[in-house]
């Protein structure tokens, strides 16, 4: 009997190695990779600072969950999220219908580090952890819902593929 066609969401502050986990853990399981952010800007013909400056925040979202729903899953796919993609309730209702939602977290501290040279429109520079904090302490209850969460500070991105394919090669029959 053929499995039905799941999918591994990755959700997590900017910076917290979604698209780079994401990307090796497909690897490893022999799934696709969709970095949401990336297949957004393909779409819109522009980058996501862009599409901020020019568009505003809303219009972002909005196109954020038509590419998402719009995304070809008829095969497994690890999808690397943006940090505010599960902000939304009907997103996360989507991406708890597609398959496991998996939380990388990360201190402020180790987001600036890995960030800080980097245009992101939801932090302007000068970035601080105060700043991170802020945004962090917002998503955090939505974040923990999420079905596994894993700290990716101080971690190889490797280590961290390896955990969650274990973990999910460990609940799949």
């Amino acid at each position: 009997m053929k499995q039905p066609v799941r999918h591994i969401f990755l959700i997590g502050m900017m910076g917290s190695g979604k698209s780079r986990v994401g990307s090796l853990l497909a690897k490893r399981l022999t799934y696709t990779f969709i970095d949401l952010d990336r297949q957004i800007e393909i779409t819109a013909g522009k980058s996501i600072p862009e599409i901020f400056g020019e568009d505003g925040e809303s219009a972002f979202r909005e196109l954020e969950t038509r590419v998402a729903k719009d995304t070809d899953l008829s095969k497994s796919a690890v999808i690397a999220t943006g940090g505010g993609f599960p902000l939304k309730e009907a997103n996360r209702i989507w991406m708890r219908q597609q398959g496991d939602i998996v939380w990388l977290k990360a201190d402020p501290r180790t987001i600036l580090e890995r960030i800080q040279d980097e245009d992101r429109p939801l932090l302007p520079k000068p970035v601080t952890t105060e700043k991170i904090e802020a945004i962090l302490k917002d998503r955090l209850p939505v974040y923990e819902k999420a079905h596994l969460q894993l700290d990716t500070d101080q971690r190889d991105p490797n280590e961290i593929a390896e955990q969650i394919a274990k973990w999910i090669l460990c609940k799949r029959p």
